[in-house]
């Protein structure tokens, strides 16, 4: 079985109402809040409460502050952010606040670590997205699809003065979603809810077949006259294959070293590559060279593309229209000398996760290959 969020903006989409429409659907919020205590943000709390808008009950998420920090660098959030102890967690909080980041830092001209963020380095932003990942983590979701956005007209007030919405850093963030107009106006998708979006990997195309489970409603902070301002989750699970196409990007490489090559592949999947990898080749008049891949979603291509071509300094990618089947898989959790180390099963293999055996390894002196072994014991039994 398979796990599926199927996002729909009814209004919009804002950090603080995905995290609630996911407690809605059954989020732990002792979880989130654990996750979020690990960052060490202090003066903080958050409550979840049920609401009552137009006849819908959903549910609100509220961040109550007890100090003055409004604004922080942007890099000193990513390492809050990255002390999150469940690895899945943090690294796609991370993913979200360094998409922000780089394109605060591209607007504004300034290096992505030290660039202020004035509306968004305050408390909310932090929890809000650390919140939803750990929330997705609880529910298991594996999968998430994104109806069209909601884009509204009119303009917004920022800290650098009023500007048209969608906000630049919104419009930059969304880049390969799938948006559409509405009659509403002002910010109906912030750029913590584009970032989020970005960081999970959503699709936007049409979302999979599947046994329905549980809908959750988060509502947001404005008041509407004529209709209740939510967004929806839905959560459901699939047994069948993921049947997608995708895009396969790829350029030949004899000048780039290995620790930049390194440093690239780990970089396009931060930056939302499904997967990336390395080939050696030899090229013409005996030239030693690698190719570089990248396997990523057709709306997400152009963007991957660029930051290919700006890493390597390459001249050209290549595109190949690829079709992926991915099978449905699960995930159980296994202690090895009082550790946690997750295993992943598919329906012909199962296997440890490496960076789990390698965090037990670290701690306990054992050798890698004991750890991972120990962790796959009895996987044969699933």
């Amino acid at each position: 079985m398979s796990r599926v969020c199927v996002i729909s903006p009814f209004t919009g989409l804002a950090g603080d109402m995905l995290l609630a429409a996911l407690v809605d659907a059954g989020a732990p919020l002792d979880a989130i809040r654990a996750a979020v205590a690990d960052t060490g943000l202090t003066g903080w709390d958050l409550a979840v409460t049920p609401v009552l808008t137009h006849g819908l009950t959903g549910r609100r998420a509220v961040v109550s502050v007890s100090d003055e920090a409004t604004s922080r660098k942007a890099g000193e959030l990513i390492g809050m952010a990255g002390r999150v102890r469940d690895r899945v967690v943090a690294d796609t909080a991370v993913a979200a606040l360094r998409a922000i980041a780089e394109v605060e830092g591209l607007l504004h001209g300034e290096d992505p670590d030290e660039v202020h963020l004035h509306e968004l380095g305050g408390h909310d932003t932090l929890v809000d997205i650390v919140g939803v990942a750990a929330a997705l983590r609880a529910l298991d979701v594996r999968t998430v699809h994104c109806e069209a956005l909601p884009i509204g007209a009119g303009s917004v007030r920022t800290a650098h003065g009023v500007l048209p919405c969608p906000a630049p850093a919104t419009s930059a963030l969304l880049h390969g979603a799938r948006v559409v107009g509405t009659t509403l106006s002002g910010e109906t998708v912030t750029p913590t809810a584009a970032a989020l979006l970005r960081a999970i990997g959503a699709d936007y195309g049409p979302p999979p077949d599947m046994r329905l489970s549980a809908t959750g409603y988060g509502v947001g902070t404005r008041t509407l006259p004529d209709r209740p301002n939510v967004a929806v989750v839905r959560l459901g699970d699939r047994e069948s294959a993921d049947v997608r196409d995708l895009v396969v990007l790829e350029t030949n490489l004899d000048d780039v070293t290995g620790e930049v090559l390194g440093y690239v592949v780990a970089l396009l999947l931060d930056s939302g590559a499904l997967d990336s990898w390395i080939t050696p080749v030899t090229m013409k008049k005996g030239r030693p060279a690698h190719v570089l891949h990248a396997l990523v979603a057709p709306e997400a291509a152009d963007g991957i593309e660029r930051r290919m071509l700006v890493e390597t300094g390459a001249l050209g990618v290549r595109r190949t229209n690829v079709r992926r089947t991915a099978l449905p898989r699960t995930t159980d959790t296994v202690q090895v000398h009082g550790m946690p180390v997750r295993r992943k099963h598919g329906p012909h293999h199962g296997k440890p996760e490496y960076d789990d055996a390698v965090a037990v390894a670290r701690q306990t002196g054992l050798p890698l290959r004991v750890v991972l072994a120990i962790a796959a014991e009895s996987l044969e039994e699933h």
